[in-house]
């Protein structure tokens, strides 16, 4: 049985095979690789532009995620509805109705960070596509009143940094996504900024706490979508030498004059610059935590991508004994601007496994009467139902789900869909719902009514799409939760969940279908 996909060709890397669907299962080559073809697989076109097929393209203008078919995903797990009974309100059909169900949830280590929305909007580093629509999607979360995170790498990344003895003084980058954020926020969510090994040597954390007002700080060991340091692609030789000198790995090597040479000979188009990966140690992370704090951190949190089991223990066991204020699991096949390929679908621990694993793990703690970190859990959500299946399989643990590629896609489509409103070329495909913002954007006279016409016209117009995509994500999760008889969120259990194969179930600890409610069942038929 296979469970991968796009071997030697995909829409990820811009490759086909000659034969199309006639292929080699293990290989992924053509049955009949033909002397004549130009290349149309990850092997011809490698054997043309090399290291390049790597990575998703084209760069800056995309996110991806694994196409690999995991033996147990969410789909394999169906929501338990009830007739019974009510949860959370009175058992009165004229008050247990889906619009009561309360969607607010709560991070921070003595739950003082409130969620409108159970959902934390992932780091969004230095990648263009991040880049380039970040307002529309800082505004966007700032008024759903959800978590976001400001990815790695932002401050080395802006040409325009002002560094001094090797340390950030000042980012305009930093300061505007801060910014876009702050100018938004009505009382609930929250922003973070996150640091990788680069970040943490510029002293970016320290930079955003003195200077830009943030209260939360997010340390990173990883990420779903791959196991290594951050990358972006680089299309000039000043940049390339400007990266260089801040202390990244950039390839080839700026600095050699052969490769300058190659470069402005047009041998090559673009360079690519690395982050380093980091070293977790027991000590060192406890003193960087209290370091962060006494630098004025409110609000200490740790993303961890998908590693081997041993590496989640020690970030559940470390953000326990630490008192942290946000757990972020992304299991693999996460979403990314640019990662290999390849490594997004081969590597690291699927979302469903990972987060079975950390159950088991933080039960193990909390039987001890440790202190249990409110946990975030990532990778491959986007629904409403992705939503149900992630908070009640993590239940009593996970407090919100981790969104990005979903989160931004809504930011692009309502920047792109809305500027082209207000340009006067409305997309035809949008023409039969009218022509304004109003009659095309669901959610805009809402949105308009909640922060008054002056405001409403100077939101950045890809907010609205955010702001629609999260209020379609609460209807509908409201809608399943009204299903299960769970009117908040504190009353979701793993039993709302069943496993709809036995692997499903012996991966997960989720009850069998065929085996759920039997000891009931018997006694009512009894």
């Amino acid at each position: 049985m296979s469970f991968s996909h796009g071997i030697n060709a995909s829409a990820a890397t811009l490759t086909r095979l000659r034969t199309g669907e006639s292929k080699c299962p293990y290989s992924g080559m053509c049955v009949t690789c033909l002397d004549g073809c130009p290349g149309l697989c990850e092997i011809g076109k490698s054997a043309l532009r090399g290291k390049e097929v790597l990575y998703p393209q084209p760069f800056g203008k995309t996110t991806s995620a694994s196409e690999k078919e995991y033996p147990v995903d969410y789909s394999h797990f169906n929501i338990m509805g009830t007739a019974v009974g009510a949860y959370g309100i009175a058992a009165d059909s004229d008050q247990a109705i889906f619009p009561a169900v309360n969607l607010e949830s709560a991070v921070g280590a003595n739950g003082d960070i409130k969620l409108n929305l159970p959902v934390v909007v992932a780091g969004m580093g230095s990648t263009n596509v991040a880049s380039n629509n970040w307002n529309h999607l800082a505004a966007g979360a700032a008024i759903c009143g959800v978590g976001i995170v400001i990815g790695e790498n932002v401050c080395a990344m802006d040409p325009n940094s002002e560094i001094q003895n090797g340390r950030i003084v000042h980012s305009p980058n930093m300061a505007r996504r801060v910014k876009d954020f702050q100018e938004w926020y009505n009382g609930k969510g929250f922003i973070a900024v996150q640091a990788n090994v680069e970040d943490t040597s510029l002293g970016t954390q320290e930079y955003v706490l003195e200077k830009l007002g943030v209260e939360a700080v997010e340390l990173k060991w990883g990420q779903g979508a791959k196991d290594i340091g951050g990358e972006v692609k680089l299309d000039s030789l000043e940049r390339a030498l400007q990266l260089k000198s801040r202390g990244y790995i950039v390839l080839p090597n700026p600095e050699d004059p052969k490769v300058q040479a190659a470069f402005k000979a047009g041998a090559f188009g673009e360079f690519e610059r690395h982050s380093r990966i980091g070293f977790v140690e027991y000590e060192s992370f406890m003193s960087r935590v209290e370091h962060l704090r006494n630098a004025g951190a409110k609000y200490v949190m740790l993303k961890t991508g998908a590693y081997r089991p041993a590496d989640l223990a020690r970030a559940v066991k470390y953000a326990s004994d630490a008192k942290l204020d946000l757990l972020t699991v992304d299991g693999a096949g996460g979403g990314t601007g640019m990662s290999p390929w390849r490594m997004m679908n081969e590597w690291g621990i699927p979302t469903v496994y990972i987060q079975a694993l950390l159950v088991k793990y933080l039960d193990k703690l909390a039987a001890k009467g440790a202190y249990i970190p409110p946990v975030a859990i990532a990778g491959g959500f986007t629904l409403e139902d992705h939503m149900f299946k992630g908070l009640a399989m993590g239940a009593p643990y996970t407090k919100a789900i981790g969104m990005a590629r979903s989160a931004l896609t809504a930011a692009m489509v309502g920047k792109n869909v809305g500027e082209g409103i207000k340009n006067g070329k409305v997309p035809n495909e949008h023409k039969k719902y009218g022509e304004t913002l109003e009659q095309i954007f669901i959610g805009a006279e809402e949105l308009k009514d909640k922060l008054g016409a002056g405001e409403f016209s100077r939101l950045p117009v890809g907010a609205i799409g955010v702001y629609s995509y999260f209020e379609r994500l609460a209807q509908g999760l409201r809608q399943f939760m009204c299903g299960a008889r769970k009117f908040s969120l504190e009353h979701m259990t793993r039993n709302d969940l069943v496993a709809l194969t036995r692997e499903a179930s012996e991966v997960s600890g989720i009850q069998y279908i065929m085996d759920c409610d039997a000891d009931e069942a018997e006694q009512i038929l009894s």
